[in-house]
């Protein structure tokens, strides 16, 4: 798990939590998007060699723009999270998988999105405008879509892609939807949407490219997907 913050000025900053590997891509990415940032790394025992890659940018670019924060074990999204907000000093948090599955070029049009509509927070889709999904073969296709037309059925969440974890938000509103969600997997993601929706927090949308994974293996078992839908059916049940 790593936390990259970037820092516009003093009073607006913007801070990134991603999971796994492919950081020095995101960092590449914050150096175009032209925004001061500084990096902080949450290792939580990643078998893809995170906090080797961390140990490696923090040499080169100056433990003041790169900071390892790692934890003992692997505790759960929502506490990884906690623990990085605990040491970034944004005024946003902006949430991706760092295996290349998100690509770090969709960072300034997140940051121009909020912005623009002054969200409390931008959801990255690949179900409106340009936005899709590349990699997947026809059957996990057919299971996000419907998956996605179920959950909008049930729930009418006010957003397009509930399961996605590319996300903007105001660090403020990402404290109180933690506090408030209790899921985790997948439904953690679709809880967050849920939970902002009963709170009134304004969502903005921008599409993307989703890829499956560049780094590690993207595994879609039985048990993910009944775990899916008994998340799904409580939070129906609770909305």
């Amino acid at each position: 798990m790593t936390l990259i913050h970037i820092a516009t000025n003093v009073l607006i900053t913007f801070a990134i939590i991603i999971t796994g590997g492919g950081m020095a891509e995101v960092k590449r990415g914050a150096i175009k998007s032209r925004f001061n940032y500084e990096i902080i790394i949450i290792d939580d025992g990643c078998p893809e060699g995170t906090r080797d890659v961390a140990e490696q940018l923090e040499k080169i670019y100056r433990s003041d723009k790169i900071l390892l924060r790692p934890r003992e074990k692997k505790l759960g999204t929502g506490t990884a999270y906690i623990h990085g907000m605990k040491h970034a000093t944004g005024n946003y948090i902006i949430i991706m998988d760092a295996d290349l599955s998100h690509h770090p070029k969709f960072i300034p049009e997140f940051i121009r999105k909020q912005k623009e509509g002054n969200f409390d927070i931008v959801s990255g889709t690949h179900y409106k405008g340009n936005g899709g999904v590349y990699g997947w073969d026809l059957k996990r296709r057919i299971i996000s879509r419907g998956a996605n037309f179920i959950t909008q059925i049930l729930l009418r969440p006010g957003a397009s892609d509930l399961t996605g974890s590319f996300r903007l938000y105001k660090k403020e509103v990402l404290q109180k939807l933690i506090e408030k969600c209790v899921s985790k997997g997948y439904v953690f993601q679709m809880e967050m949407i849920v939970r902002a929706r009963q709170l009134n927090y304004t969502i903005g949308e921008v599409p993307i490219s989703f890829v499956d994974r560049v780094y590690g293996e993207s595994k879609l078992g039985g048990n993910k997907i009944v775990s899916f839908l008994k998340g799904l059916l409580t939070l129906f049940a609770t909305k």
